[in-house]
């Protein structure tokens, strides 16, 4: 193995790693680190395996955002209580570091919905919107992994 190829794993097992702890930006780190890795080795294999793998976590994304917007809207949680979740998650990210974004998440709807529904309703509203992220992160993992499989069938080609 190349020091390339070392330092390219490792971006990609950071970026796995931010997709799970959303404080990095997982799939750009792996879409970077293969880019860097395609650039090296050039040739016809290694633009395909880099022009695959940008599909894989553009499809990612785009399903990561729509399949859990969509459960959400049909659980009647609408887009103002996500927005609220947002924007505490935020908060929460730089007043407690790394697990502060699920916590602002998780505030943030809870209150949004109790304003919203009452105390009686809150809490299941917010298990949804848990639900949501979770799948949401399992998407984009799903796709994380799809990518560096990908580039480890690249690097063994090549």
């Amino acid at each position: 193995m190349s020091l390339t190829e070392v330092l390219v794993a490792l971006l990609v097992a950071v970026g796995l790693a931010g997709i799970l702890v959303p404080v990095l930006p997982g799939s750009v780190l792996i879409l970077g680190g293969v880019l860097i890795w395609a650039l090296d080795v050039g040739g016809s294999i290694a633009w395909v395996v880099f022009a695959v793998v940008t599909v894989l976590l553009a499809v990612g994304t785009v399903v990561k955002y729509a399949v859990p917007g969509k459960r959400l809207k049909s659980a009647g949680i609408p887009a103002s209580t996500q927005w609220a979740g947002a924007g505490l998650a935020i908060v929460g990210f730089f007043v407690v570091p790394v697990v502060g974004i699920f916590l602002g998440f998780v505030l943030g709807i809870y209150l949004a919905e109790h304003r919203r529904v009452g105390s009686a309703q809150a809490w299941p509203s917010t298990k949804h919107a848990l639900k949501a992220v979770g799948l949401s992160i399992l998407i984009e993992l799903v796709a994380g992994v799809l990518a560096a499989g990908t580039w480890v069938v690249g690097v063994l080609l090549t």
